[in-house]
């Protein structure tokens, strides 16, 4: 099967973007230098007479190689471009195909050429298509039968959902970004409706002109000379910035009507998983997998694919030391470049038996703020690590800071504000009320934490539901404040969820319990995992609020936390001390 001239006369820019790999630098690549040339427009049947869109990128050496396949509800074309869009989660095709492997960008139905009809996200026809998939790119003329697969967000949702089913054919996969518990960590965030990340994600992939792109091969080539160029080193910095006004303008833009039928019932008629129309996702069949993977989890990430990398590494019946988990340095980039060298030195280790240096590498890696490292272990949470409380208590008025300290705590109370958002208030507010309470803990000693990070307050409000947020910093010796870890939770849906969760999570059931009015419950809930340490004479800071603008932070700082429409009600909150109100950290121990 030959490339088309026009198609290939503008040769592809491959494109690298963030840290790519995790502490570490690969030896020699098994192939090198074999260029790029396109297949585009490839029709691959599935059933129902439907046939997929695909763009098969391979290298102009002639052979067979093994298969990259990158499978989402996207458009194909922005990814080879370097087009700065959420859809760009498949990689950069020159990048692959360089190395010795073909790369196969998909899309599912009724997107773009796909056939069919759209149906909701991540649907049981998605798997099977993308099973389908599979097996039509281990039998092409240019495969040698093996397949992996690669990609973020949806293109990486979807890798453990297809390999629970075992296709004979797939090897590896790669997978950044994920959600394996699709109600909890996509629609449900914290036990309230997920609208902006969702609407973001809607109006920025899945308008009707943007549903139906076509770039014509050449412009793509042509675009990706500038975009992939060392131009970018102007024009992202400044695109960086601009995110959430870009965000902004993008959750304002209309999807389709199938994608608006979908946030209808996602926000407004989603308030338990039977009513919930999205599938349920993977996280009941991750004992099923048994290839060789790779999961990567941004801990710049909050309310967007935030735990179930964690889940599936736990999960997974792949053996033990053929699984890892990257813990990665925060970053939020777009378009999703990273951690392209990893993957490559990854397949090449388990497809073609590399000696590159990935067999030394650790199960897990993990970034360590505040020593800005890599550290490497057993499992996550590490083995070598204990539990420690810190208890949460009073020092002084609400407004000011109070204290984070190792001994128990018994008596006192501070309170806060939950005032809804984009609600008019009276000016000069915040000095007759504060609505953040703040606590610090003062290091008399090097120490580091890694693993699970979790809430445990006594808490009332005189309203039937609230909303509860925890930011845990960093302060570094100059008074910076490093954002390590957030977490929240609905008052009202503070029931555990006891077959759900995992060794970092602490899952949550949907379905409310109203609060009485001022009368203590106790909130038990996860914030994200923050590997920290922390040195002598630095501070651990913990903020508690109702609101996310009040604790977060935005893409513009390669965050991936979206604000969240709480709390429900004007209310005053309290935290209650004792032995129950206190903020859990694992500690590592010192020595061997």
């Amino acid at each position: 099967m030959s490339a088309g001239f026009w198609d290939n006369l503008i040769p592809l820019r491959g494109g690298l973007v963030g840290p790519q790999t995790a502490g570490w630098t690969p030896g020699p690549p098994a192939m090198s230098r074999l260029g790029c040339q396109i297949l585009p427009d490839r029709m691959i049947p599935v059933d129902d007479g439907v046939a997929l869109g695909a763009d098969v990128y391979l290298p102009k050496a002639p052979g067979r190689y093994p298969a990259v396949v990158a499978f989402g509800a996207d458009s194909k074309e922005p990814p080879a471009a370097g087009l700065p869009t959420a859809a760009n989660a498949t990689g950069s095709p020159p990048v692959f195909t360089d190395r010795g492997y073909a790369h196969v960008i998909v899309a599912r139905r009724g997107m773009g050429l796909s056939g069919g009809e759209a149906a909701v996200f991540f649907d049981e026809r998605d798997v099977a298509d993308h099973e389908k998939v599979i097996a039509w790119a281990a039998e092409q003329p240019w495969c040698n039968g093996e397949v992996v697969l690669f990609g973020a967000d949806y293109y990486g949702c979807v890798q453990p959902m297809v390999a629970a089913r075992r296709p004979p054919a797939l090897k590896a996969f790669f997978c950044n970004e994920i959600s394996t518990d699709f109600f909890r960590q996509i629609v449900a965030f914290g036990g309230t409706p997920n609208v902006y990340a969702l609407s973001v994600r809607m109006g920025a992939g899945f308008s009707e002109r943007i549903m139906r792109l076509r770039t014509p091969p050449l412009l793509r080539a042509a675009l990706s000379q500038i975009l992939n160029s060392p131009l970018r080193a102007l024009w992202r910095p400044a695109f960086q910035k601009r995110l959430p006004r870009i965000m902004d303008r993008q959750m304002r833009q209309a999807p389709s009507a199938a994608v608006r039928e979908m946030w209808v019932n996602w926000m407004l008629d989603a308030k338990s998983r039977e009513t919930c129309t999205l599938p349920a996702g993977p996280h009941m069949e991750l004992h099923r997998i048994q290839i060789p993977f790779v999961v990567v989890q941004n801990l710049g990430a909050f309310n967007l694919h935030q735990f179930g990398g964690y889940e599936l590494f736990q999960k997974a019946a792949t053996p033990d030391d053929r699984k890892r988990l990257i813990l990665a340095e925060p970053t939020y980039d777009l378009p999703v470049y990273a951690w392209q060298l990893e993957a490559l030195a990854f397949f090449d280790h388990v497809l073609r038996g590399a000696d590159n240096g990935y067999a030394a590498q650790p199960p897990v890696r993990y970034w360590m703020e505040g020593a800005d490292r890599y550290v490497g272990a057993e499992t996550f949470p590490p083995l070598n690590v204990e539990p420690i409380r810190f208890y949460l208590a009073r020092r002084a008025q609400d407004r000011e800071t109070q204290i984070l300290t190792r001994q128990m705590q018994s008596g006192g109370e501070n309170s806060w504000a939950a005032i809804p958002p984009d609600t008019p208030v009276p000016g000069g507010l915040d000095e007759a009320v504060n609505q953040v309470l703040v606590y610090d803990f003062l290091a008399d000693g090097d120490v580091e934490f890694a693993g699970a990070v979790t809430a445990n307050l006594t808490f009332s409000s005189n309203e039937i539901d609230s909303y509860v947020l925890a930011r845990l910093s960093r302060v570094d010796a100059r008074g910076e404040d490093h954002l390590l870890s957030l977490g929240a939770v609905s008052p009202a849906r503070r029931t555990m969820d006891p077959i759900r969760g995992s060794a970092v999570e602490i899952a949550l059931e949907a379905r409310p319990r109203p609060l009485t009015p001022n009368e203590p419950v106790v909130l038990r809930f996860s914030l994200t995992p923050a590997p920290v340490r922390l040195r002598r004479g630095e501070r651990l800071r913990l903020q508690i609020a109702s609101r996310t603008d009040l604790v977060e932070s935005d893409a513009a700082h390669g965050r991936a936390h979206f604000p969240l429409q709480v709390p429900p009600y004007f209310a005053r909150n309290t935290l209650h001390y004792g032995p129950e109100t206190y903020l859990e950290l694992q500690q590592v121990r010192a020595g061997p």
